[in-house]
C-alpha cells in the first residue's frame, strides 16, 4: 500500500473538504437557479398563457359590444373602419346557408351570438381587397430546429370572428351580421398583450417576454425577433412542439428553441368552432438572463471557494508542521516499545495541549505495559510449569493405568466367559457390569493418553501405504461386534474391495474406532449403523450413519471441542474427547470432518487425501 507523509495527508484532507464544499456550493447554486428562479419562471408561463387567453376573450367581448351598436341604417363600411374590424358583412336568406363561416350558420340556427377563431381561405381574403390579402400573405422562412416543409408562402389567415343574429318582430332570424379581426401581422394586438403581461423588458436588444400566434405551425403575429432584429414572421415552430401541441392537442410547458434562442415557453392549441386545431398560442421568456444569472452565481461561489482554498492551504501547512513533528516522535517511540524497549519515554513538550496530554498518556501506557509485561512473564513461567506438570501427569497416569487395565480386563473377561468356572445368574450380571465399566474406563484412559500426546505436540503422523477397507474398517466392525449385539443393532457396510491410502494407519484406526463406537453408543436400540466409503482420484470420504435423534444445528459447533458433551447425553458414559481427537487426527492429515443430520439419524463424515 502506498504511504504518504502526515503533512501531505492533512493537506489532501483539506483539499478534499474544499472540493466537496465547492461541489455542494455549485449544486446548491444550480438548484437555486433551476428550482426557485427558472422553476418559478416556468410556473409564471402557465399564468401568462392564461392571461393571454383571457385577453383574446376580451377581444370577443369588445366585438360583441360593438356589434350591438349596429342598426339597419348603419353604414357598414364606415363602421368597420371606425371600430377597427378587418371585415364586416350583413347576410340574409340563402347567403347565410351558403356562407363559409360556421359562426354565421350557428348564429342563424341558434338565434344567439357566436364567437370563434376561424381559418380564412385565400379566396375569401382576395374578396376582402388587395390590402387585406397582401397583409395576410406571409413568406415562409427557415430557421434552426424548425419543422421541414415545402411550403413557400402562407396564403391563409387566422381571424377572431363574431357573428350576431338580427331578429325580426316575431323573434325570427332575418339576417346575420358577422365580422372579425385578421391576426396575420396584427402587431398592435400582440404588442398590447406583451406590454400588459411582460411590460417592455429587453435583454441584449431582445424582448424578454414574447407572445406569438401561429396559424398551424407558422408565426403570423409575434414580437420574437430574428438575428437582424426584425419580427420573426413566417418562421415555424419546432417539430417536437408541433407533435405535442397540434397533433396531440396537449400543452407544452417547457424550455424550447425559438427562432434564435432558448426560451422558457408555454404553448397551447387554438381551436375553431368545431374543435379543430388550426393554430397555436404561445408565450415565452428569454432563457439567457437565467443562464447568465446561473453563471454569475457559480462564478461568485467559485471565487469564494478559491479564496477559502488558499487560506485553508496556508492553515493546513501551519497545522501540519505543528502536528507532524510530535506525531513523528510518537511514531518512533511506538516502534521502540513494540521492539521491546518498554522503558522508553517521550520527553519533549509542545504548545498544543492535546498533544501534550497524548504524550503523557503514551508514557503512562508505556509504564503500565512494562509492568504488565513483567507480571505476564512471571505468570507465563508459572503456567508453563503447571501445564508441563499437568501433561506429564496425564501421560504418566494414562500410561500406568493402561497396563494395569489390560491385565484387569483380560482377567474379568476370562471370568465372564466362564474360563475359570461357571457363574450363577447374579454373579454373571455383576461381572457383566464390571466388564462394561472397565470397557468405558479403558476407552477413557486411551482418550486421555491421546489427549496428552496432542497437547504436548507429540502426535506425529507416520505415513505408510495401507488398505483402508481390510486394514481399518473391517477390523473395526469385528472389534465392536459385542457392542452391536448388546444393542441388537445392524451394521451395514457399502465398501469397495480396497482403497489404498498413504496415511498413519494407527491414527486412522483411532478415528474409525471412535466414530463407529459413537454410532453404536448413541444409536437407537435395534437400529442401523451404516458405513459408506467413496473413493475419489485425490482421496476418500468415509461416512458413519446411525439411527437416532437429529443433532440440532446450534449444538453442532460444540461436537468437536475438548470435553464437550451435548445436552441429553449425560446418561451415556463418555469423556467428551473422542470427537476432539478425531478432528485433530483428520486435520493433521489435511482432511476435514463434519456432521450432517437428517430425519431419524446423523452422519459423521471425514475425508482423507491420498
Amino acid at each position: 500500500m502506498r504511504t504518504i507523509k502526515l503533512r501531505t495527508e492533512i493537506l489532501q484532507a483539506f483539499l478534499k473538504v474544499i472540493f466537496l464544499l465547492s461541489l455542494l456550493s455549485s449544486v446548491l447554486g444550480y438548484y437555486v437557479v433551476k428550482k426557485y428562479v427558472v422553476g418559478k419562471a416556468q410556473d409564471q408561463m402557465r399564468r401568462d398563457l392564461a392571461t393571454v387567453r383571457l385577453m383574446c376573450q376580451k377581444q370577443f367581448e369588445g366585438m360583441g359590444l360593438v356589434f350591438s351598436l349596429v342598426s339597419p341604417e348603419t353604414d357598414l363600411e364606415r363602421f368597420k373602419k371606425n371600430v377597427g374590424l378587418d371585415y364586416l358583412y350583413l347576410v340574409s336568406g340563402a347567403d347565410i346557408r351558403n356562407s363559409g363561416s360556421e359562426a354565421v350558420q350557428d348564429a342563424m340556427r341558434t338565434g344567439k351570438a357566436v364567437k370563434s377563431h376561424r381559418l380564412l381561405s385565400k379566396t375569401e381574403l382576395e374578396k376582402m381587397g388587395e390590402d387585406i390579402f397582401r397583409r395576410a400573405e406571409i413568406e415562409i422562412r427557415s430557421t434552426p430546429k424548425a419543422r421541414p416543409t415545402n411550403l413557400k408562402v402562407l396564403e391563409n389567415a387566422l381571424s377572431l370572428e363574431y357573428a350576431q343574429p338580427i331578429l325580426d318582430g316575431s323573434g325570427n332570424v332575418r339576417a346575420v351580421l358577422y365580422g372579425g379581426k385578421i391576426l396575420n401581422r396584427n402587431f398592435k394586438f400582440i404588442d398590447e398583450i406583451s406590454s400588459i403581461v411582460f411590460e417592455k423588458q429587453v435583454y441584449d436588444s431582445k424582448p424578454v417576454g414574447t407572445v406569438t400566434i401561429f396559424l398551424d405551425d407558422v408565426r403570423i403575429a409575434t414580437n420574437v425577433v430574428d438575428n437582424a432584429g426584425q419580427r420573426a414572421i413566417g418562421t415555424r415552430v419546432s417539430d417536437t412542439v408541433y407533435e405535442r401541441v397540434v397533433k396531440k392537442g396537449e400543452r407544452w410547458i417547457d424550455r424550447a428553441f425559438v427562432v434564435t434562442d432558448w426560451y422558457l415557453t408555454a404553448y397551447e392549441p387554438i381551436r375553431d368552432l368545431r374543435g379543430r386545431i388550426i393554430g397555436i398560442l404561445y408565450v415565452g421568456i428569454l432563457e439567457k438572463p437565467f443562464t447568465d444569472l446561473e453563471k454569475n452565481l457559480l462564478l461568485v461561489f467559485s471565487l469564494i471557494i478559491l479564496s477559502a482554498a488558499g487560506l485553508a492551504m496556508i492553515l493546513s501547512l501551519i497545522l501540519s508542521s505543528t502536528i507532524s513533528k510530535p506525531v513523528t516522535e510518537m511514531r518512533d517511540a511506538t516502534a521502540k516499545i513494540s521492539g521491546g524497549n518498554l522503558n522508553y519515554r517521550l520527553g519533549n513538550r509542545i504548545p498544543v495541549m492535546e498533544l501534550n496530554e497524548l504524550a503523557d498518556s503514551f508514557n503512562l501506557m508505556a509504564e503500565r505495559l512494562e509492568e504488565r509485561e513483567r507480571r505476564l512473564k512471571i505468570a507465563n513461567e508459572k503456567l508453563e510449569a503447571l501445564n508441563k506438570s499437568y501433561l506429564d501427569m496425564i501421560g504418566f497416569v494414562s500410561h500406568e493405568l493402561k497396563g494395569i487395565l489390560g491385565s484387569i480386563v483380560m482377567n474379568i473377561y476370562s471370568v465372564k466367559e466362564g474360563y475359570l468356572g461357571a457363574l450363577n445368574e447374579k454373579q454373571q450380571k455383576a461381572v457383566n457390569a464390571v466388564a462394561n465399566s472397565l470397557d468405558h474406563f479403558e476407552n477413557m484412559v486411551r482418550n486421555y493418553l491421546d489427549l496428552s500426546r496432542i497437547e504436548k505436540g507429540e502426535l506425529e503422523v507416520v505415513k505408510s501405504e495401507f488398505d483402508l477397507v481390510s486394514h481399518i474398517i473391517r477390523p473395526a466392525v469385528e472389534h465392536f461386534e459385542k457392542q452391536r449385539q448388546a444393542k441388537n443393532m445392524r451394521i451395514e457396510t457399502f465398501l469397495p474391495s480396497e482403497v489404498h491410502l498413504l496415511a498413519d494407519r494407527n491414527l486412522i484406526a483411532i478415528v474409525c474406532n471412535n466414530l463407529l463406537g459413537n454410532a453404536l453408543k448413541y444409536g437407537t436400540q435395534g437400529g442401523v449403523v451404516r458405513i459408506d466409503l467413496k473413493e475419489y482420484p485425490d482421496g476418500a470420504e468415509v461416512r458413519f450413519y446411525n439411527d437416532g435423534s437429529p443433532i440440532p444445528e446450534d449444538q453442532k459447533p460444540f461436537l468437536f471441542k475438548r470435553f464437550s458433551r451435548l445436552p441429553g447425553s449425560e446418561k451415556i458414559k463418555g469423556t467428551g474427547l473422542g470427537l476432539f481427537i478425531v478432528k485433530e487426527i483428520v486435520e493433521k492429515h489435511g482432511g476435514k470432518v463434519w456432521v450432517e443430520s437428517q430425519a431419524g439419524g446423523n452422519t459423521f463424515i471425514f475425508t482423507l487425501k491420498r
